[in-house]
């Protein structure tokens, strides 16, 4: 996978990790960048395409597909926290994180599955484990690593590639003490240094590295 060659798309794109992997693409020399947000105003990144989209919205997943039919390369970067409880936390607010992660970024690939050559999901050490204050979210990214695994049987034809990380420097993260935050701007040039590389799978620090192989240790994050 060639990120100079290629037409990218971003979803989330106006800030943290999205806005790290927008310009990451652009210094690498991408042919062009769809940079998207559920509030399109909020981008400000020169040199890109900035498209509105809402991956939740059936109509504007289409409408962002119609106006972008070149993308070849897809990044699904957009996510929620919402902190919530899995017994006792708002029931809908669980949902919602269902419908970003899961049935979003489902979404999107089908509408953009044609001309890619490359999927990148921003997924998780999380989808390994579930931590307090932060069920709902695992339960949600679980099930986005295994809609990447599925997608990477459906799509022989595309490098599908999940990215897996602890903790990076974001606003979703700013409350977050106690866990080294990887930067956005390292984030974006491990996973795209990866795509390159041809990677289906990428521990992007220590912490996904270390929760990945203790789920072959009994009693540590599996019980």
């Amino acid at each position: 996978m060639q990120i100079a060659s290629s037409v990218a798309l971003v979803t989330g794109a106006n800030r943290g990790l999205g806005r790290a992997f927008t310009e990451a693409l652009l210094e690498r020399g991408a042919a062009k960048v769809y940079a998207t947000a559920r509030r399109p105003e909020t981008v400000d990144i020169p040199g890109v395409e900035v498209l509105p989209l809402d991956i939740t919205d059936p109509a504007s997943v289409a409408a962002a597909a119609e106006a972008a039919p070149d993308v070849t390369l897809l990044v699904n970067n957009a996510g929620i926290s919402t902190g919530q409880s899995l017994l006792t936390g708002d029931l809908a607010e669980i949902r919602r994180e269902m419908e970003v992660h899961f049935f979003g970024t489902l979404a999107v690939t089908r509408a953009f599955a044609a001309r890619l050559d490359g999927l990148v999901n921003v997924l998780s050490a999380l989808s390994w484990f579930s931590f307090p204050g932060a069920t709902s979210y695992a339960a949600a990214k679980a099930a986005e690593w295994s809609l990447t695994n599925g997608l990477r049987l459906e799509l022989p034809d595309t490098l599908v590639t999940g990215v897996h990380l602890g903790t990076a420097d974001t606003d979703m993260t700013k409350d977050v003490v106690g866990f080294p935050k990887l930067a956005p701007a390292e984030l974006a040039r491990i996973v795209l240094d990866g795509v390159e590389a041809g990677e289906i799978e990428i521990l992007a620090d220590e912490w996904s590295v270390m929760v990945k192989k203790a789920l072959q240790e009994p009693g540590v994050f599996v019980p």
